[in-house]
């Protein structure tokens, strides 16, 4: 900007404009505080020394302003407000933003001789000096540089402060009514002279100055209290805006006089007139533009005339303008809360720089798919039920970047305590997300959380089609326990299923969701592993804790029952978790934050999703196998397939009582996790209907109808074959059945990992009941069923006649009961069925005789075939 040309009207001020720091500009202001100077008693020949001590150099440290959190515009790429947040609703603008009335307005209310003096209007300091005399505050008299001064300082002190109490100090000290206080902003107030211009100076003081109550700067005033630009401003709309300056507290204009305190708005007339302080300052500012050539008589009369009439717009600060957005907004706020805090100071610096910096804050949410999210939501979940606290949730992240894409509730956002108490369609909670984020203490994902058992099962060494005993029976020892040893469950642990289907493979299992396959699978794997590989995916307790040790009882542990998913957790890390999964097993911490750019058109360094490997890509591959097939064959999340030809994996969840219903799934680029549920209470969701259909399957109706935009909009490809180990049948022996008892037989079978089936008797030599085969036999997959035979004791061995003469073989088959065939002369070389075979009584043997032999049976016996 270009300076004003000064012109030196006066001796003094034009001594003070030319010697600056001088002694002689000390001896004036000496001279103008001298009346103060005595009321302390510090000697006059001693304030010189005093003055020109003083520091004189002024840093100006950035203005607080007000941030906002942008979205992109779906249709053109341009970018969408939704919310601004600030402690002081400012916004910088340049010299040419600013209408010249409201220069002239400022210049002639507050310092007519602004363009003349050296940044001290020695007139003004002795009348103010004189006030202070007088007993009253050091008050009055300060120059525009002055008061930009004070301003400055207060600013300075505030925004370098780290804690409240630091704040609440500076604030002090650069208002306090002293001399020397005075002395100090003067110095400042000549030395500022030096380094800015005029304009800069003038300019510097309308962006900084209060404007009443949390506005201010020239520009915002004028949006707030008009609604329109600081360079559009007209004669009497930027008098009333600088008579507030005069007095914020009580000449603003968003309150009539008569509802502040009390205090009357009736003239001397008798007449009511809103406004009527700020109407009297600004009438005063009226003629003073007229006293110095800045107006005309005939617009000063008919300002005068005009009534004080604002269009109050206000500018909302928080997430509450962000609409169905609100809920993902806020979670934005609190990712620059805690990460991007400094821990060294007391004030949290990431609230200081929402609050104050200026940020425009680039997010990730795709507004295409919030849509749908939230229309979905809206027409399936209603936001108040009067059978009981219903919550619902969907969110989205892109898969490989952690970006949140889209985030949802069955809740208007407001942090409005009014609001909220009166009406339960209101919420500042944020289902989604942990409580260190704005969220609940979580919610129980039930059997959704059976993918990070179906992860350790791979991690260690398993295989999809690996057979065992998925049956409902009681388990009581669970190996690898976090605390070390074995988890003992007394009585042993024995959930129900949800239905009647038995799965004897991970496959299966998942794709069935069967509780007792999985308590199997868990049986057979380190419990703590299954634990740690959930973390891993990024999931742990909402509460902050991690799992199994909620912050009710911190020495808990991680229990076989958390396997069917009783930990509660937040909807995010889920869908977080799932798409690790669709990641080849790398999981991006959830972000919503592209980037931040400061007030300067600078970036600032944003808080980043960090990526680790939860698991090999290889058992990533083989989990996506078996959840891809949850959404057919009679798979669980069958009634959530889009139908787009999108591949998707998923995993459905419904807790005890159906309290909680959950459908989590990913495609190669978008994860959604839907949550329906109880956020208190315990009412079962399949005894229940909304006016979309079934509580219990409103998830389904939900999550393809969000799905169904995502594979529209970003595609997916198919997801990478499973090894070939995946599918290896793993072998074991059979216990030896040989001669036990049916009851022996399934006590062997089951501890050793098998299904027992009885095939019932067969026709054997063996004593009645005694186990004669199974099917299969050697060997089988453990967990395999195993069909064991038992005896009738029906069957007779064949005696060895083979050598005996035809009639000592005929008299021993029949005494044995058989019937005999054969003739010739010699011994018997062959029977059939051959000797040892256990045959039905009654049954033909047919002998061969050769010669040789004298009949008699003394022949020489044969070998035994």
């Amino acid at each position: 900007m270009s300076a004003q040309k000064r012109t030196m009207s006066g001796a003094v001020g034009g001594l003070l404009g030319v010697v600056g720091l001088s002694a002689a500009a000390g001896v004036l202001v000496t001279v103008a505080v001298t009346p103060a100077l005595a009321v302390t008693g510090i000697a006059a020949n001693s304030s010189i020394s005093m003055f020109e001590n003083l520091p004189d150099y002024l840093a100006i440290d950035d203005l607080a302003q007000k941030s906002t959190i942008w979205a992109t515009n779906p249709v053109d790429g341009s970018q969408l407000a939704l919310a601004s947040f600030y402690d002081q609703d400012r916004e910088e603008v340049p010299w040419d933003a600013v209408s010249q009335t409201v220069k002239d307005a400022a210049i002639a209310a507050e310092d007519p001789r602004f363009y003349e003096h050296g940044g001290v209007d020695l007139a003004g300091t002795i009348r103010g000096a004189l006030v202070t005399l007088s007993g009253n505050d050091v008050q009055g008299g300060s120059s525009i540089t002055q008061q930009y001064v004070k301003n400055v300082l207060i600013n300075n002190g505030v925004s370098q402060a780290t804690t409240e109490e630091e704040q609440e100090a500076a604030y002090e000290a650069a208002t306090e009514t002293t001399p020397e206080r005075k002395l100090k902003e003067i110095r400042y107030a000549i030395a500022l002279e030096k380094q800015y211009s005029k304009d800069e100076i003038l300019l510097g003081y309308l962006n900084i100055a209060g404007f009443g109550g949390r506005v201010y700067g020239i520009q915002a005033a004028a949006q707030y209290y008009y609604g329109v630009n600081a360079s559009e401003l007209n004669l009497t709309q930027a008098t009333s805006l600088l008579a507030i300056v005069n007095n914020p507290d009580n000449l603003r204009l968003d309150q009539p006089d008569s509802e502040r305190n009390g205090v009357n708005s009736v003239n001397s007339k008798g007449e009511v007139v809103p406004y009527l302080r700020n109407k009297d300052r600004r009438d005063y500012i009226l003629d003073r533009m007229l006293e110095y050539g800045k107006i005309t008589q005939a617009q000063r009369d008919e300002a005068v005339a005009t009534p004080v009439e604002p269009s109050i717009h206000p500018s909302s600060t928080g997430c509450q303008t962000a609409g169905a957005s609100g809920y993902f907004c806020d979670y934005v706020t609190w990712v620059i809360k805690n990460q991007m805090d400094d821990p060294e100071t007391e004030i949290n610096e990431g609230v200081r720089l929402l609050q104050q910096g200026g940020l425009d804050i680039y997010t990730t949410i795709d507004l295409n798919l919030q849509d749908a999210a939230d229309r979905t939501m809206r027409e399936n979940v209603p936001f108040v039920d009067g059978r009981f606290d219903v919550g619902a949730v969907a969110v989205s992240v892109e898969v490989g970047t952690g970006r949140v894409l889209a985030m949802t509730q069955n809740k208007n956002y407001s942090q409005d305590s009014e609001v909220l108490n009166a009406d339960r369609g209101f919420s500042a909670i944020n289902y989604s997300t942990d409580f260190d984020y704005g969220g609940s203490m979580g919610f129980q994902p039930g059997s959704t959380f059976k993918v990070f058992t179906l992860a350790e099962w791979l991690n260690e060494g398993h295989s999809l089609l690996e057979s065992f005993n998925g049956s409902r029976k009681s388990i009581s020892n669970f190996p690898g326990a976090c605390s070390g040893g074995t988890y003992v469950v007394g009585g042993g642990f024995n959930p129900r299923n949800d239905d009647g289907r038995i799965a004897n493979n991970a496959v299966d299992a998942t794709k069935w969701s069967v509780n007792s396959s999985y308590m199997q699978m868990a049986s057979q794997v380190q419990l703590c592993g299954i634990k740690n590989t959930a973390e891993a995916f990024g999931v742990k307790r909402a509460d902050g804790n991690e799992l199994g040790k909620p912050v009710s009882n911190p020495e808990g542990e991680f229990a076989p029952s958390d396997v069917l998913g009783t930990q509660e957790v937040a909807p995010l890390s889920m869908a977080t978790a799932f798409a690790g999964i669709a990641n080849n097993g790398t999981t991006c911490t959830p972000i919503p934050i592209d980037r931040i750019v400061g007030p300067d058109g600078e970036e600032i360094a944003a808080p980043k999703s960090t990526c680790s490997q939860a698991v090999a890509p290889e058992v990533a591959h083989a989990m996506d196998y078996a959840m891809e097939q949850v959404f057919s064959g009679g798979g669980t999340a069958t009634a959530s397939n889009t139908g787009s030809g999108v591949p998707h994996i998923g995993k459905t969840g419904t807790t005890d009582g159906a309290k909680d219903t959950w459908m989590i799934g990913s495609s190669t680029r978008v994860a959604t996790a839907v949550w329906v549920g109880n956020v208190t209470g315990e009412a079962n969701l399949r005894d229940l209907s909304f006016d979309s259909g079934a509580a219990a399957t409103a998830r389904h109706r939900m999550w393809p109808a969000i799905m169904s935009v995502a594979d529209q909009k970003y595609g997916g490809d198919a997801f990478p074959d499973a090894p070939s180990s995946a599918f290896r049948q793993v072998l074991v022996d059979l216990p030896n059945l040989a001669g036990l008892t049916l009851d022996q037989a399934r006590q062997a079978l089951e501890e050793a990992g098998f299904q027992f089936a009885d095939g019932g008797q067969r026709d054997s030599d063996l004593p009645v009941g005694q186990v004669m085969a199974s099917e299969p036999s050697g060997q089988a997959g453990r967990g395999s069923v195993v069909t064991v035979f038992t005896s009738n004791g029906k069957l007779k061995v064949l005696p060895n006649v083979v050598g005996q003469s035809l009639q000592q073989a005929t008299a021993t088959l029949t005494a044995a009961g058989f019937s005999v065939t054969g003739n010739g002369n010699g011994n018997v070389t062959a029977m059939s069925p051959a000797a040892g075979t256990p045959v039905a009584p009654g049954t033909v043997v047919t002998l061969t005789v050769g010669g040789g032999g004298n009949g008699n049976g003394n022949g020489n016996q044969g070998n035994d075939g």
